[in-house]
């Protein structure tokens, strides 16, 4: 490939998703819609979000040896992943992803499995695909130790770095004056910034506290950054009927990366990434919706003629 080179480090899960009327409260079952088997995980949502906008990905991760983990490698190769650093894990099951989807949103719980088996030294062995990167994306369903490990050599090389600090979780100091960008939702950032879920001041206040590296996602109001001169820039959401907001945050990050790896703004990055993730909701599944270079471009031009 003739893109940017992206290396992806992160979680593979399997989704598990059930389409329900009524989510049920404690003790209550319910009859669902359907269900079905998706891959899934931050970070090979990710990785294939990247690929399907034409860039050179590698995904450093860990599966379990078993039927699962055969899927979601297989997955990823046909996206035209490089998997030569994703390692299946004996006696360790692959990560899962439980999803209740109702009325086009969704609630999540996650089984990390093999996920939590992503060290430092399986980190370190994927040092070459660092250094050859033009850009890092990670998340936090593995290790921090595993995030910092990334997070140096990219720093040892020079390598922007980008981090979707989801789950929410504090991180030191010292990571974060490492990270190029973070890509926080507005509960993310939050913790990020105070360690409290919510917090008194407005997320303008708290952008300011790191300017120049926070670019926060708020759903369909759209994204936020901070410059260095402290201005705010809001990118609005593009309005679209959504069938499933899954993986709407994982193409955002991915699209995002995947700009900047090429050299354009922040700005014009979160415009890109907002016309995808718009996109990615109007279909099922996290992987199903994202979508390719030609999709955005296509898109962009009828919002182009329609004077939008």
């Amino acid at each position: 490939m003739n893109g940017p080179k992206v290396t992806v480090i992160g979680s593979m899960n399997m989704d598990l998703v059930v389409k329900t009327a009524a989510i049920p409260k404690l003790g209550e079952t319910v009859f669902g819609q359907s269900f079905s088997t998706l891959p899934g995980g931050k970070g090979a949502n990710q990785a294939v979000a990247c690929a399907r906008l034409g860039a050179d990905v590698k995904m450093v991760g860990c599966v379990g040896n078993d039927a699962f983990g055969t899927e979601l490698i297989a997955t990823l190769r046909n996206e035209g992943v490089n998997t030569s650093y994703v390692e299946p894990v004996p006696h360790c099951s692959t990560g899962i992803a439980s999803i209740n989807v109702q009325e086009g949103d969704n609630s999540i719980i996650v089984v990390p499995g093999a996920n939590f088996a992503v060290t430092r030294e399986v980190v370190a062995k994927a040092e070459e695909a660092i250094k050859q990167a033009d850009i890092v994306l990670l998340q936090l369903e593995i290790p921090l130790d595993a995030v910092t490990e990334a997070v140096n050599i990219a720093n040892k090389y020079k390598i922007p770095v980008i981090v979707n600090p989801a789950p929410a979780q504090i991180l030191p100091k010292e990571l974060v004056d490492k990270i190029t960008y973070l890509t926080p939702n507005e509960y993310e950032l939050a913790i990020l910034i105070t360690g409290q879920p919510v917090v008194e001041s407005s997320f303008n206040e708290m952008m300011s506290k790191l300017p120049g590296k926070v670019v926060m996602t708020k759903g369909s109001n759209g994204a936020y950054f901070v410059d260095h001169n402290l201005e705010l820039y809001h990118q609005q959401a593009f309005k679209v009927e959504a069938v499933d907001t899954t993986g709407a945050g994982d193409t955002f990050n991915a699209v995002f990366a995947v700009q900047i790896a090429k050299g354009n703004s922040v700005k014009e990055a979160m415009t890109y990434a907002a016309m995808a993730s718009a996109i990615s909701v109007t279909k099922f599944g996290a992987q199903g919706g994202m979508p390719t270079a030609k999709d955005v471009d296509e898109w962009k031009t009828k919002l182009v003629e329609a004077g939008r």
